[in-house]
């Protein structure tokens, strides 16, 4: 039977309606033969608004207690996930990090998942039951302590779920239709990249490309994981990343922003990247030096422009 592990974000899962629209598509899923196991990230804002109540506290909080706070956002996704589907009539258990096995370092806010045990999460899939798993968190096997695994932690959850129990695909879903050559919320222009080879993804989240963290990426490629990024809201066919995919000569544009301005990177592999990014420059008159790295080229431009 193929297993499936699916993400769900923030804006996935935001609200009980979205909740909702979730375990449907889970129970869509479960239905047509596949084993499913299902990663939440908090709902909505709920991380943000958990580190703004700890710093009315606090200026100083202890990482130890932050991931104590901080992860209790994933487990009231993960068990509103598990009421929606025994309404639907389907067998699901919620587990948070440290119940489904996913072992980890000892750093606390930026922990590294180690190894994966996953002996309950296995067990209630031959039972067949869908398990949900709380993303972005862990334990240290040595200490006992919960730990968080940083920004975009839930993605890295997923894929390394995927990797220990061999599944078909990490199917990613978000709020935009998959990755684009551009973010399609700031440039109209911008089209949907069907395929993409794991090194032309990691770079893009490398240079800011938010959809995926670079960290889950990298992971994906170490263990040929089937990535495919799906939006919730849509019925787009989204994009893989995958073994097998060629190098794309150029894939496209990532921002982020900086203090005086944004840093645009370009992402691709054509041996003539950089000087034509450089005479783009000059024909359009900004002044701001281009830098090369192994598949992008970046620049840094100001606020006013």
């Amino acid at each position: 039977m193929a297993v499936v592990v699916q993400k769900y974000g923030g804006t996935s899962v935001a609200d009980a309606t979205r909740i909702s629209a979730v375990a449907d598509r889970v129970e869509l899923t479960k239905r047509d033969g596949a084993d499913v196991v299902v990663v939440v990230s908090a709902m909505g804002k709920t991380t943000d608004d958990l580190v703004a109540l700890a710093s009315e506290i606090t200026d100083f909080p202890p990482p130890r207690e932050m991931d104590m706070l901080l992860t209790a956002g994933e487990r009231i996704t993960m068990a509103l996930l598990a009421m929606a589907l025994h309404e639907r009539d389907i067998d699901a258990v919620s587990y948070t990090g440290s119940q489904a096995g996913i072992l980890t370092d000892s750093s606390h806010g930026e922990a590294r998942i180690r190894k994966i045990t996953g002996e309950r999460v296995k067990d209630s899939l031959a039972q067949g039951k869908v398990v949900i798993v709380a993303g972005f968190q862990g334990v240290d096997p040595e200490s006992r302590e919960v730990t968080t695994l940083g920004r975009g932690g839930s993605d890295t959850t997923a894929v390394a779920l995927a990797a220990s129990l061999d599944a078909d695909v990490c199917e990613i879903y978000t709020d935009v239709d998959g990755v684009f050559t551009a973010d399609p919320r700031i440039v109209d222009e911008a089209t949907l990249i069907g395929r993409l080879s794991y090194r032309n993804m990691h770079e893009l989240a490398s240079c800011g490309a938010g959809v995926l963290m670079p960290h889950s990426v990298a992971f994906a490629r170490e263990h040929s994981v089937r990535v495919h990024v799906r939006s919730s809201f849509t019925g787009s066919p989204g994009t893989l990343v995958e073994s097998g995919v060629d190098d794309l000569p150029l894939v496209g544009i990532a921002a982020e922003p900086t203090v005086d301005g944004s840093k645009l990177s370009i992402v691709g592999t054509a041996d003539s990247l950089l000087s034509d990014v450089e005479r783009v420059i000059e024909q359009s008159g900004v002044s701001s030096p281009a830098i090369a790295g192994d598949g992008w080229v970046s620049l840094t431009l100001p606020a006013e422009l």
